[in-house]
């Protein structure tokens, strides 16, 4: 989906991002102009003209580097939330999905390692996100675990617990990170792994077969690696 604009072709949070670094610049400048006012004043042929105290000066311009630094890392935090803003309230359309669980999948994803694009296509294809999915196979809510696997993660975990929406999505995302580095972060390995068992999987590459069963095309289907994906994410 096309990232939203306003009519100056800017995309939300943009002009304000640039209006706090421009307001940065401009607020270092009236202080280093505070600074030396008093010494740059106007002075007669009898003033004794006394030279500017430059340890004032230096420890002037520290404290406005440290205060640009402080302001840069603001506008880097309010990017990052008005991005996972933008990201929920695109995929919430998308999917027809409700906010709370866009904004669900998209935060555990990116806490497990997982890109949220990737993990949008996974519920859909799993369980068309519905938290209450059960298959012939026992496998169990959004991203379809099985209890036995998921106790790999938590021994104690309850049938009860994993139909848990968080809980569920945290151990799907999980099992699917794992299965991204043993498989050489191989996506469509990994996402037959995740689908096949990877056993089952390992047991036909060593073979020389091809483990393909069209369910990671399903999952990939329109989905983009994202632009800083490790090296060998395929």
């Amino acid at each position: 989906m096309k990232r939203p604009t306003d009519k100056y072709n800017e995309a939300p949070g943009e002009g304000t991002r640039r209006l706090l670094v421009r307001g940065g610049l401009v607020f270092a400048t009236v202080a280093l102009v505070g600074t030396l006012a008093g010494w740059t004043r106007r002075v007669s042929a009898g003033d004794t003209v006394r030279l500017p105290d430059m340890g004032l000066i230096v420890s002037r311009l520290g404290s406005l580097g440290q205060q640009l630094d402080a302001a840069r890392g603001e506008i880097a935090v309010t990017k990052l939330q008005l991005d996972r803003a933008n990201a929920i309230m695109a995929n919430s359309a998308k999917y027809q999905i409700p906010a709370d669980l866009a904004a669900a999948i998209y935060d555990i994803a990116l806490s497990e390692g997982i890109d949220p694009a990737l993990g949008y296509q996974l519920v859909k294809i799993e369980s068309s996100f519905k938290g209450d999915a059960r298959s012939s196979m026992g496998a169990l809510g959004y991203t379809q675990v099985q209890l036995a696997t998921a106790r790999y993660y938590e021994p104690d975990l309850t049938e009860k617990a994993l139909l848990e929406r968080d809980t569920n999505l945290r151990i799907g995302f999980r099992f699917l990170s794992n299965l991204l580095e043993r498989f050489d972060r191989d996506t469509h390995l990994a996402l037959l792994a995740y689908n096949r068992g990877p056993t089952r999987v390992t047991e036909i590459l060593a073979r020389g077969g091809n483990p393909a069963n069209g369910y990671s095309d399903a999952v990939l289907n329109g989905y983009t690696p994202p632009r800083n994906a490790e090296p060998g994410w395929r």
